[in-house]
C-alpha cells in the first residue's frame, strides 16, 4: 500500500507542492529566499539568499515531522556558481553541521525570478 503525503506552505499555487512524500521518502520542491508572506528577502546578497532558502527547506522538513538530518539528497542551483559557491557551500555547511547528504551544485544562466541567485531542492527519508 503507497503512503503519499504533502505539505505545502500556500504561498501560491503554481501547479505543484513544496513537498511530496511517498512510503517515506520526501521530494522537496525547489526553495528560494521568501518569507512566510512570499516577499522576497536579500535581493543581489547571495549569503541572505542562502540563509532565507536553508529555513525555507527546514519548513518543509518539519512539515513532515523530520529535520535535516533527514537529508539524503541536496541538489543547490546558482546562476553565479564561480561567484557564490564558497559562501553558498560555507553556510551549507554550517546548516548541515556533521551531517553530509549527497548533492550537487549546478551552474544556471537563470531561476524563476530575476532577483532570485539560488534555489535548493532535496530529497530525504522519514526513517
Amino acid at each position: 500500500m503507497t503512503n503519499v503525503k504533502i505539505y505545502d506552505h500556500g504561498l501560491w499555487d503554481h501547479g505543484i507542492t513544496q513537498g511530496y512524500s511517498v512510503n517515506g521518502t520526501i521530494y522537496v520542491s525547489g526553495q528560494f529566499s521568501h518569507d512566510t508572506q512570499g516577499a522576497f528577502i536579500g535581493e543581489g546578497d547571495i549569503e541572505t539568499q542562502t540563509r532565507q532558502t536553508l529555513e525555507n527547506l527546514d519548513r518543509v522538513l518539519e512539515g513532515f515531522g523530520v529535520t535535516r538530518t533527514n537529508l539524503a539528497y541536496v541538489e543547490i542551483y546558482l546562476t553565479n556558481a564561480q561567484g557564490h559557491a564558497e559562501p553558498c557551500i560555507r553556510l551549507f555547511k554550517e546548516y548541515m553541521g556533521q551531517h553530509r547528504p549527497a548533492g550537487s551544485l549546478i551552474g544556471v544562466t537563470h531561476l524563476a525570478f530575476p532577483e532570485q541567485l539560488i534555489e535548493i531542492s532535496a530529497v530525504a527519508h522519514t526513517d
